[in-house]
Formats: structure tokens, sequence, C-alpha cells
């Protein structure tokens, strides 16, 4: 199975402060004059180490109360595609379009 964080509720995807502090620190950025941008944006719905904040923080990673993170389960093999509605997202297949 792969896992994946989606938003589940319409707002849109974020963490919350405490999620991207944990995030930070599993990537190893603990200098606070240094601490890197990896929230919304920039890190992979499928980042290990934003998976484990997921399981360690529970509804507390998602940033107030217009966003629902939640881990999504796939099948292996599974060449998938984040598409969203309001900030909604589901995990769609991934296929071309014309």
């Amino acid at each position: 199975m792969q896992l994946i964080v989606t938003n589940r509720c319409y707002g849109g995807f974020a963490l919350s402060p405490a999620a991207e502090k944990r995030l930070n620190e599993l990537k190893g950025n603990t200098d606070p004059d240094d601490i890197k941008w990896l929230t919304d944006w920039n890190v992979a719905r499928d980042d290990e180490h934003l998976l484990l904040v997921l399981h360690e923080l529970g509804l507390e990673a998602s940033a107030g109360e217009y966003c629902e993170l939640e881990i999504t389960e796939i099948p292996d093999g599974v060449e998938w595609v984040i598409e969203e509605n309001d900030g909604h997202e589901i995990v769609a297949e991934k296929h071309r379009i014309w």
C-alpha cells in the first residue's frame, strides 16, 4: 500500500505550527535561524516524515477548522495525482487528458 496525506474538508491543505515544527525536526532542520520552509507547497504528500507527523499528531497536524488532514491508502504501483475542489482533496489515478 502507498500512503498519501490529503485534506478531507473544504478549505485547503495546511500544516499546524506544531506539525511544521515536528516536520522540520524530523528532517534535521533544528537551527531556528535556518529553518527550512517545509510546509504545504514543498513537501511531498507521500513523504515518510510527513506521514510520521500525521501518525504522531493526528488531527492536531491540521491547521485550522478548514483543514482536516488524513492518510489515504492506495494500492502499490498506482500512479496517482491529488485532485481538489475548493480545498477538498481526493487521490485519483493519474491518466492522460487531451
